[in-house]
């Protein structure tokens, strides 16, 4: 007799606290007059059958059978059905998560199946309980949609983005307080994200959401605006206000400077100085 036993070992797996709110099955019949709108929450919108077009936040994609979309939270979005291949799909909604891309640290929307998957298995298994309502089903949706997302996760390589808008504003502003007191110090992503208790790809989702710039290029930001005022109000040399505001090197801070003022150091030095003497009363 052979056994081959396999021990379960926890992993460095970020928890899923998602909720699943609701889902739906719809089937466009030329009744319905979709008009862009927006949740709190996140939708999966997974096409079964039919062709159409998705509109979402300012951009149109083209989708077709197996196609899944994932609509963030507070993103405004609708559907369009062709009269002639009328779509046909499942909704979920699910409360506290998005996702983003493991390598661009942003939100993608459409992902293709090429071929009917678990995906499709899950989201059927998961309607199934919902129409049924044997006890307990609530517990096996939840569980049904965790492996859902795992199976999402895995196929895409998208990092799970717990959403919490309070916890996000408060945790961006204390980021953001932190860099406007100490641009100056040695600071990168991976310190941030430790310091925010945050998955550093969500932290670079949420601090833009924030802000309007990622952490680094507000930190950059900073940098840059306090280089303006030493070079103005001081005589200090550019390699003492490169390292003073927190530059790695002077070609650094040059390069830096150069492409947000379109001059270099020293020519931003010069102008505002001939500037300054122009404006003194003789």
């Amino acid at each position: 007799m052979s056994i081959n036993r396999y021990e379960i070992k926890p992993q460095d797996f970020q928890k899923l606290n998602s909720k699943l709110l609701y889902i739906s099955m719809s089937k466009y019949e030329g009744d319905w007059n979709s008009i862009p709108h927006t949740h709190h929450f996140a939708e999966l919108f997974y096409v079964v059958s039919g062709k159409g077009k998705f509109w979402l936040e300012n951009k149109t994609y083209p989708i077709s059978p197996n196609d899944l979309i994932i609509v963030p939270p507070n993103t405004e979005h609708t559907e369009l059905s062709y009269n002639a291949n009328p779509l046909e799909y499942i909704v979920l909604g699910i409360e506290g998560i998005t996702f983003l891309d493991s390598e661009t640290s942003s939100s993608r929307d459409i992902y293709n199946y090429p071929e009917r998957t678990e995906l499709s298995n899950l989201l059927n298994l998961i309607l199934k309980e919902v129409q049924d309502k044997q006890p307990g089903y609530h517990l096996v949706c939840q569980n049904l949609l965790d492996v859902l997302l795992i199976q999402i996760i895995r196929r895409q390589k998208l990092v799970p983005a717990p959403i919490s808008f309070t916890k996000m504003t408060k945790e961006c502003g204390q980021i953001k307080q932190y860099l406007d007191s100490n641009y100056a110090d040695n600071i990168n992503l991976d310190s941030l994200a430790a310091m925010a208790h945050m998955n550093k790809y969500y932290l670079v989702h949420a601090f833009t959401k924030y802000t309007g710039l990622s952490p680094i290029s507000y930190l950059n930001a900073k940098r840059l605006e306090s280089s303006r005022n030493l070079l103005t109000s001081t005589d200090f040399s550019i390699a003492q206000i490169a390292s003073s505001v927190g530059f790695s090197s002077q070609s650094y801070f040059s390069q830096a400077f150069r492409k947000e003022m379109n001059m270099t150091p020293n020519e931003y030095r010069k102008r505002k100085s001939t500037e300054s003497e122009s404006e003194t009363p003789s």
